[in-house]
């Protein structure tokens, strides 16, 4: 998630955000079916008389909704600010906001080296790391498999999976797709062996897909977690400490527990079971 501008100079008290969203009707998942993912491509944001608010058509079946959303929303409270929500591709998001078409992301976004030499980052709140989703009938089961000739892998573009695969497995085929719901396809329908990403997104949708695919959900990659903040461009200092000071508050005062429990409580129930250190 990022806020976004569209080219237009801000109005006094805004910001404007970018997510990425999920349905609230289960049946209606963008993974199950291409007629599904058709519908979702329709997609268009609609004129706002009040550009601080955000209107999209869907078949009147969902709106921008999920962890990140209601986080999103949180903050701008937080700050006193409106929210204007809108979906971008992953690989565009840091050059949008060098460009100032956005404030910030908020899109699980990792904190690594290369990208602060771009961007600047807010405490971390939250924290994951890379898990794998296998098709169901590749030879492929563990991370040592993996870099092979014969192996093709999946990679959400520009990601740290992305990164990842590149330096870990030179001998593999690499496929990288701008929606990590592309590259789930191909894992599910057999295209690929592999599809290299977030742990909580690879058990997610090894469940939308449990015959076609089989998972590996421990670490990955090296050193195991990964931290998640918020980015922002660089010397922006009164944003940054707004953003460090509602961190720091949602974690003390229980509210991120909150919204932990209205969307992902079905989920760290899993990775307890699993002995899997959850994201918060």
């Amino acid at each position: 998630m990022c806020f976004q501008s569209k080219n237009r100079p801000h109005l006094r008290g805004e910001y404007n955000v970018y997510s990425t969203f999920q349905s609230h009707e289960p049946e209606f998942d963008y993974l199950k079916s291409l007629e599904i993912e058709e519908k979702i491509n329709k997609i268009r944001w609609l004129p706002q008389q009040n550009a601080a608010h955000f209107l999209l058509s869907t078949n009147g079946k969902t709106s921008p909704s999920g962890f990140s959303v209601d986080l999103a929303n949180e903050l701008g409270q937080y700050l006193g600010k409106k929210i204007q929500i809108e979906e971008m591709s992953y690989s565009a998001l840091i050059n949008a906001l060098m460009s100032k078409k956005v404030d910030l992301i908020i899109s699980s976004m990792t904190i690594t080296e290369d990208r602060l030499q771009q961007v600047d980052f807010s405490d971390p709140y939250a924290s994951s790391h890379l898990s794998l989703l296998i098709n169901a009938n590749s030879p492929v089961n563990t991370p040592e498999d993996l870099d092979n000739k014969d192996v093709k892998i999946a990679v959400k573009k520009g990601t740290t999976g992305h990164i990842f695969v590149e330096k870990n497995y030179p001998n593999a085929q690499i496929l990288a797709f701008e929606k990590d719901s592309e590259a789930i396809m191909e894992v599910a329908q057999g295209r690929t062996d592999a599809f290299i990403y977030d742990v909580y997104t690879i058990h997610k949708n090894h469940l939308l897909n449990p015959n076609t695919t089989k998972v590996y959900l421990s670490a990955v990659n090296e050193g195991g977690q990964e931290q998640w903040g918020i980015a922002l461009r660089k010397n922006e200092t009164e944003l940054k400490k707004g953003v460090n000071d509602f961190i720091k508050e949602i974690k003390s005062n229980g509210q991120l527990d909150n919204l932990v429990d209205s969307h992902l409580a079905d989920m760290k129930k899993i990775f307890d079971e699993n002995n899997l250190e959850f994201f918060f």
